[in-house]
Protein backbone atom coordinates (compact mmCIF):
# COMPACT_ATOMS: atom_id res chain seq x y z
CA UNK A 1 0.00 0.00 0.00
CA UNK A 2 1.28 3.26 -0.86
CA UNK A 3 1.68 6.17 1.76
CA UNK A 4 1.02 9.84 1.60
CA UNK A 5 2.74 12.17 3.73
CA UNK A 6 2.12 15.92 3.24
CA UNK A 7 4.37 18.07 5.04
CA UNK A 8 6.07 22.00 5.46
CA UNK A 9 8.52 22.11 2.90
CA UNK A 10 12.05 22.59 4.30
CA UNK A 11 15.08 24.44 2.95
CA UNK A 12 16.44 21.32 2.35
CA UNK A 13 13.87 20.00 -0.60
CA UNK A 14 13.84 23.20 -2.87
CA UNK A 15 15.96 21.61 -5.07
CA UNK A 16 14.08 18.53 -5.07
CA UNK A 17 10.94 20.67 -5.48
CA UNK A 18 12.75 22.84 -8.28
CA UNK A 19 12.93 19.15 -10.29
CA UNK A 20 9.11 18.15 -9.61
CA UNK A 21 8.16 21.29 -11.37
CA UNK A 22 10.43 20.89 -14.33
CA UNK A 23 9.47 17.72 -14.67
CA UNK A 24 5.75 18.18 -14.43
CA UNK A 25 5.46 21.17 -16.18
CA UNK A 26 7.48 19.97 -18.92
CA UNK A 27 4.44 18.51 -20.93
CA UNK A 28 3.21 22.48 -21.26
CA UNK A 29 6.81 23.16 -23.09
CA UNK A 30 5.36 22.46 -26.88
CA UNK A 31 1.97 24.82 -26.01
CA UNK A 32 4.30 27.79 -25.29
CA UNK A 33 6.30 30.11 -27.39
CA UNK A 34 10.20 29.29 -26.68
CA UNK A 35 10.49 32.92 -24.93
CA UNK A 36 7.46 32.18 -22.80
CA UNK A 37 8.68 28.44 -21.90
CA UNK A 38 11.75 29.86 -20.72
CA UNK A 39 10.60 32.77 -18.91
CA UNK A 40 7.98 29.88 -17.28
CA UNK A 41 10.63 27.62 -16.38
CA UNK A 42 12.59 30.88 -14.65
CA UNK A 43 9.34 31.65 -12.71
CA UNK A 44 8.94 28.16 -11.13
CA UNK A 45 12.43 28.25 -10.53
CA UNK A 46 12.12 31.15 -8.37
CA UNK A 47 8.98 30.75 -6.66
CA UNK A 48 11.12 28.25 -4.91
CA UNK A 49 13.06 30.61 -3.05
CA UNK A 50 10.14 33.53 -3.11
CA UNK A 51 10.10 35.47 0.11
CA UNK A 52 5.99 36.35 -1.03
CA UNK A 53 5.43 32.78 -0.95
CA UNK A 54 3.59 31.91 2.35
CA UNK A 55 3.44 28.27 2.61
CA UNK A 56 5.17 25.61 0.33
CA UNK A 57 3.29 22.17 1.17
CA UNK A 58 5.20 19.24 -0.52
CA UNK A 59 3.58 15.54 -1.03
CA UNK A 60 6.00 12.30 -0.14
CA UNK A 61 4.60 9.41 -1.31
CA UNK A 62 6.68 6.10 -0.06
CA UNK A 63 9.47 8.50 1.48
CA UNK A 64 10.23 10.12 -1.53
CA UNK A 65 9.14 13.77 -2.44
CA UNK A 66 6.97 13.64 -5.36
CA UNK A 67 4.83 17.12 -5.33
CA UNK A 68 4.21 20.59 -4.41
CA UNK A 69 2.91 23.39 -4.33
CA UNK A 70 2.87 27.05 -2.81
CA UNK A 71 0.36 29.75 -1.06
CA UNK A 72 0.74 33.27 -1.61
CA UNK A 73 -1.85 35.60 0.65
CA UNK A 74 -2.94 37.86 -2.17
CA UNK A 75 -3.02 38.77 -5.32
CA UNK A 76 -0.29 41.13 -5.14
CA UNK A 77 2.42 38.31 -3.83
CA UNK A 78 0.90 35.99 -6.13
CA UNK A 79 1.41 37.98 -9.62
CA UNK A 80 2.23 41.64 -8.73
CA UNK A 81 -1.41 42.61 -9.69
CA UNK A 82 -3.36 44.13 -6.65
CA UNK A 83 -5.84 45.10 -9.31
CA UNK A 84 -7.11 41.66 -8.68
CA UNK A 85 -8.23 42.47 -5.70
CA UNK A 86 -7.92 39.09 -3.93
CA UNK A 87 -6.71 39.33 -0.72
CA UNK A 88 -7.05 35.42 0.55
CA UNK A 89 -4.79 32.74 -0.42
CA UNK A 90 -4.00 31.88 -4.04
CA UNK A 91 -3.07 28.23 -4.88
CA UNK A 92 0.01 28.06 -7.34
CA UNK A 93 2.26 25.75 -9.15
CA UNK A 94 0.39 22.76 -7.92
CA UNK A 95 2.66 20.01 -9.23
CA UNK A 96 3.18 15.95 -9.46
CA UNK A 97 5.72 14.10 -10.73
CA UNK A 98 4.56 12.52 -13.84
CA UNK A 99 5.96 9.02 -12.34
CA UNK A 100 3.78 9.26 -9.06
CA UNK A 101 0.50 10.57 -11.12
CA UNK A 102 -2.76 8.65 -10.30
CA UNK A 103 -2.40 8.05 -6.35
CA UNK A 104 -4.72 11.19 -5.23
CA UNK A 105 -1.59 13.27 -4.58
CA UNK A 106 -2.75 16.76 -6.41
CA UNK A 107 -5.82 16.02 -4.28
CA UNK A 108 -3.83 15.82 -1.09
CA UNK A 109 -1.88 18.81 -2.14
CA UNK A 110 -5.03 20.46 -2.57
CA UNK A 111 -6.64 19.68 0.87
CA UNK A 112 -4.02 20.58 2.56
CA UNK A 113 -3.93 23.86 1.01
CA UNK A 114 -8.00 23.85 1.90
CA UNK A 115 -6.68 23.19 5.18
CA UNK A 116 -4.38 25.64 5.57
CA UNK A 117 -6.50 28.68 4.31
CA UNK A 118 -9.29 27.45 6.70
CA UNK A 119 -6.63 27.91 9.54
CA UNK A 120 -5.93 31.04 8.07
CA UNK A 121 -9.60 32.19 8.67
CA UNK A 122 -10.16 32.48 5.05
CA UNK A 123 -13.16 32.04 3.20
CA UNK A 124 -12.14 31.72 -0.32
CA UNK A 125 -8.94 29.84 -2.09
CA UNK A 126 -8.17 31.36 -5.46
CA UNK A 127 -6.09 29.86 -8.61
CA UNK A 128 -5.36 30.70 -12.14
CA UNK A 129 -4.70 28.46 -15.06
CA UNK A 130 -5.09 28.29 -18.79
CA UNK A 131 -6.94 25.78 -21.17
CA UNK A 132 -3.59 24.14 -21.79
CA UNK A 133 -4.09 22.59 -18.33
CA UNK A 134 -6.80 20.34 -18.93
CA UNK A 135 -6.89 17.69 -16.98
CA UNK A 136 -6.18 20.01 -14.01
CA UNK A 137 -9.22 22.09 -14.33
CA UNK A 138 -11.31 18.77 -14.51
CA UNK A 139 -9.71 17.99 -10.58
CA UNK A 140 -10.24 21.82 -9.92
CA UNK A 141 -14.02 21.78 -11.00
CA UNK A 142 -14.76 18.02 -9.56
CA UNK A 143 -13.21 19.41 -6.33
CA UNK A 144 -15.66 22.62 -6.45
CA UNK A 145 -13.69 25.47 -7.50
CA UNK A 146 -15.66 27.52 -9.88
CA UNK A 147 -14.88 29.91 -12.39
CA UNK A 148 -14.01 33.64 -10.96
CA UNK A 149 -14.41 35.71 -14.28
CA UNK A 150 -13.97 38.58 -12.33
CA UNK A 151 -10.41 37.75 -11.53
CA UNK A 152 -8.94 36.32 -14.67
CA UNK A 153 -6.07 37.81 -15.93
CA UNK A 154 -5.64 39.09 -19.61
CA UNK A 155 -2.06 38.50 -20.90
CA UNK A 156 -1.84 39.71 -24.61
CA UNK A 157 -4.70 37.19 -26.65
CA UNK A 158 -4.91 34.93 -23.80
CA UNK A 159 -6.97 34.62 -20.61
CA UNK A 160 -5.48 33.02 -17.06
CA UNK A 161 -8.72 31.79 -16.57
CA UNK A 162 -9.68 32.57 -12.40
CA UNK A 163 -11.16 29.96 -10.14
CA UNK A 164 -12.26 30.29 -6.38
CA UNK A 165 -12.95 27.96 -3.80
CA UNK A 166 -15.83 28.87 -1.42
CA UNK A 167 -14.74 27.31 1.98
CA UNK A 168 -17.36 25.99 3.87
CA UNK A 169 -17.82 23.08 5.86
CA UNK A 170 -20.17 21.20 3.30
CA UNK A 171 -16.94 20.23 1.44
CA UNK A 172 -16.24 16.92 3.86
CA UNK A 173 -13.56 16.07 1.34
CA UNK A 174 -11.72 19.35 2.71
CA UNK A 175 -11.01 18.54 6.69
CA UNK A 176 -10.53 14.31 5.50
CA UNK A 177 -6.21 13.73 6.04
CA UNK A 178 -4.20 11.16 5.90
Amino acid sequence: MTRIVIREAEQTDAEFIRTILLDAYSQYEQHLPQDRWEQYQEDMKNAVVNEKVKARIVAELDGELVGSVFLYDSSEAAYGLPELHIHSPILRLLAVATKARGHGIATALIRASVNRSLQWGAETLHLHTNDMMGSAIKLYERLGFERAYDKDIIKGDSVVKSYRLLLRSEYSWVTASY
